[in-house]
């Protein structure tokens, strides 16, 4: 298996700390972003969007955080990490879209402002970080994981951009429910870090 990567994308990441978890075997292929390597015709065979990650499972390859991370669930993690029954899926997959809807146009472009000097409506974004964080750290006053009582994908792909809210000058003080969280996700065996988050 190979995880097209790069180390300080928190797309990237969440597809490493699942593989992590699962105990996968994995390859880890660096893409040099900076000097737009994912937008090579070598690369843009695997990802014609021209976007990381990529997975590469035998014959296999996948595109986009989200669905890898329900691939790996559903072929390498059984029932746990994405369950079958369709209730318990939906609560859980209902999370895969807040990742890529409202955690990204909040604490994702918040941190792509600050960090990478990305053009983006930083009011927009600063204001969008607090409403899903409060939100969130509502919805985990009674709960330790946003679903079914344990870690699922759901936490998974929440966790990166919310974790690095503080690269975008977003402070977490103020939701000490995500602040547990945070912290039960990285007590998980087998859990790695990234950049920003050692």
């Amino acid at each position: 298996m190979k995880l097209y990567n790069a180390e300080f994308s928190g797309n990237c990441y969440k597809v490493r700390l699942l593989l992590s978890l699962l105990d996968i075997d994995r390859e880890i292929v660096p893409i040099d972003i900076i000097n737009k390597e994912h937008k090579s015709p070598k690369y843009l065979s695997k990802n014609p969007l021209g976007e990381l990650p990529a997975l590469e499972d035998g014959a296999h390859t996948l595109r986009d955080s989200q669905a890898i991370l329900v691939y790996l669930a559903k072929k390498y993690g059984k029932d746990v990490w994405l369950p079958n029954n369709a209730k318990e899926m939906a609560l859980v997959t209902q999370w895969l879209s807040t990742a890529c809807n409202d955690i990204a146009r909040g604490p994702m472009d918040a941190r792509a402002h600050y960090k990478f000097k990305f053009d983006v409506d930083i009011k927009k974004a600063r204001e969008k970080s607090i409403s899903i964080l409060t939100v969130i750290d509502k919805h985990l006053a009674a709960r330790e994981w946003l679903e079914l009582n344990r870690a699922t994908i759901a936490d998974i792909a929440c966790f990166p951009y919310i974790a690095l809210a503080h690269e975008g000058n977003i402070s977490l003080e103020p939701y000490t429910n995500i602040q547990k969280w945070i912290g039960n996700i990285k007590k998980l065996p087998n859990y790695i870090p990234m950049p920003g988050l050692d």
